[in-house]
């Protein structure tokens, strides 16, 4: 069965996460306690809930993560769009 380190959707999720740090340390310094924090905890969020549904013992526990984590996937996208409406980000990172 393996782990939840093995799962390509956590995998893709980490790169995400280390993606977006990268990104915001770009961002100007008076987003720095706005925007910046939350999408850096959206995109931890994401790899940290599809761990731990992981290891819960019932589909509905592990179901129960995967949709916060699809919560937290929507509201990057959304803190991303944001992002790109400001100019905060190229159109290549976003």
């Amino acid at each position: 069965m393996g782990t939840y380190k093995d799962l390509t959707v956590w995998q893709k999720s980490m790169t995400l996460a280390r993606r977006i740090y990268e990104i915001t340390a770009r961002y100007p310094e008076e987003e720095r306690f706005g925007m910046v924090s939350q999408m850096r905890r959206c995109s931890v969020s994401i790899p940290s809930n599809i761990a731990e549904g992981f290891g819960r013992e019932t589909i509905r526990e592990h179901a129960h993560f995967l949709f916060i984590s699809l919560g937290s996937s929507n509201e990057l996208e959304t803190q991303l769009i944001l992002s790109n409406d400001f100019q905060y980000v190229g159109e290549q990172d976003y």
